[in-house]
C-alpha cells in the first residue's frame, strides 16, 4: 500500500527545518549589533561692531564669538555607543570656538558610564560642567554669544560622578573632581560638586579649596509661562577669599512659528575683588532670532553691554567707552 504525502504538509517541514537551522545566525546577529550613534555640528558667523570702528579689535569680554568680519566657530563630531548597562561618549572638536573651551585638547568630553541600578548611573572622564544655564555647543544655546555668568564659571570637569534619580522630580548628582578645567593634575588638588534637582529646576555647588573657584553655588531653572512663551533663570555667586563674581540672567524666549523664535537675554553681572573698595559691573542685554530649516539654523542677534564705572571699550571716535554694541549672524548646522 502506498502512502501519498501532502504537498502542503512538506512545504511546512521544509521551512521550519531552515527556520530552525538560521535561527542561531539570527540571534549572533541580533547580539552584535552595535548601538553606535554619529551626530554633531559646525557653526560659522559675521559680526560688526554698532558703536565702533571694526578696525579696533575689541569684543565684550565673554567666551567664543569674539571675532569681526566672518569668522569660525567650531565643529565637533559626537559618537556614542551605548550597550544594555555600560556605555561611552567621546565628543571631539575642531576651530576657534572648540580649542577655547578645551584650551587647545580638542576633546569637549570624553567619559564612560555604568548603570550600575535602575537609578544609579556612574560616570568617569571629562564631562561639560553641571553649573550654569549655557554651554559649550552653539546648538544648544539660545543665543549664539555667551553671558558673563557663563564665561566666568567652568567649561568642564575631570573626574567621577554619580547621578540618583530619587523620585519622577527629583535628582542628585555628587562629584569628585580635578580642580575646573584641569586634565592633567600637578597639584594633588581636587574639588568636590553637588547638584540638587527638582522637576527641572537645580540647585548647584563646587568647592576646591581656593585653588581655582573656591566656592560657588549657581542656580539654574526655567518656567514654560505659556505654551509658545519661555523663562529661562540662572543666577550664582563665587568667593574665592575675597575674590569673585556674582550676577542673574533672564531668558525670556518666545515661539513665534514653528520654524521662527525670538528671545532676549538680560544679565546683571559684578566682579568682586579684594584689592578695590567697589565692585564693576556690567548690564548686557542680547536680542537674538532663531530660524529653523531642516538641520541649519540661522540666527542673527544684537547685543549691548554697559560697564558701570570701567571705560573698558574705545567707540567710533577712538575715545574709551563703557559701553559696547554689535551685530553679528550665525548658521549653525547640526547632524
Amino acid at each position: 500500500m502506498k502512502t501519498i504525502l501532502n504537498t502542503n504538509y512538506v512545504k511546512k517541514i521544509f521551512y521550519l527545518s531552515i527556520l530552525f537551522l538560521a535561527a542561531p545566525v539570527f540571534a549572533q546577529e541580533k547580539i552584535e549589533e552595535k548601538k553606535v550613534n554619529i551626530s554633531g555640528s559646525i557653526d560659522a558667523y559675521y559680526q560688526t561692531n554698532l558703536s565702533a570702528s571694526d578696525n579696533v579689535a575689541q569684543s565684550f569680554g565673554t567666551s567664543f564669538a569674539d571675532e569681526l568680519g566672518f569668522a569660525l566657530g567650531m565643529a565637533n563630531i559626537i559618537t556614542t555607543y551605548e550597550g544594555e548597562k555600560t556605555g561611552v561618549v567621546a565628543d571631539i572638536t575642531f576651530g576657534p570656538r572648540g580649542e577655547s573651551a578645551t584650551g587647545g585638547f580638542n576633546l569637549n568630553q570624553l567619559y564612560t558610564y555604568w548603570k550600575v541600578s535602575k537609578g544609579t548611573t556612574l560616570t568617569m572622564g571629562r564631562f561639560n560642567t553641571y553649573l550654569g544655564y549655557e554651554v559649550i555647543s552653539a546648538v544648544e544655546n539660545f543665543n549664539y554669544s555667551t553671558s558673563y555668568l557663563f564665561s566666568s564659571g567652568p567649561f568642564s570637569h575631570v573626574g567621577v560622578k554619580a547621578d540618583f534619580s530619587l523620585s519622577d522630580d527629583f535628582s542628585l548628582m555628587l562629584a569628585f573632581m580635578n580642580v575646573t578645567d584641569t586634565n592633567n593634575n600637578l597639584t594633588g588638588a581636587y574639588s568636590v560638586g553637588v547638584q540638587l534637582g527638582y522637576s527641572d529646576q537645580f540647585l548647584n555647588f563646587y568647592y576646591d579649596d581656593g585653588e581655582v573657584l573656591g566656592f560657588e553655588v549657581d542656580y539654574t531653572g526655567g518656567f514654560d509661562v505659556l505654551d509658545s512663551f519661555f523663562l529661562g533663570i540662572n543666577a550664582a555667586y563665587a568667593d574665592n577669599d575675597g575674590n569673585g563674581f556674582y550676577g542673574g540672567v533672564l531668558y525670556p524666549q518666545l515661539a513665534v512659528s514653528e520654524e521662527f523664535k525670538i528671545g532676549l537675554r538680560g544679565e546683571y553681572f559684578s566682579v568682586m575683588s579684594d584689592m578695590i573698595n567697589d565692585d564693576s559691573s556690567v548690564t548686557g542685554l542680547t536680542l537674538t532670532g532663531s530660524y529653523t530649516v531642516e538641520n541649519l539654523t540661522i540666527k542673527p542677534e544684537i547685543r549691548l553691554d554697559t560697564w558701570s564705572d570701567e571705560m573698558p571699550y574705545v567707540n567710533a571716535d577712538g575715545l574709551t567707552s563703557d559701553k559696547l554694541s554689535s551685530f553679528l549672524i550665525a548658521a549653525i548646522y547640526s547632524f
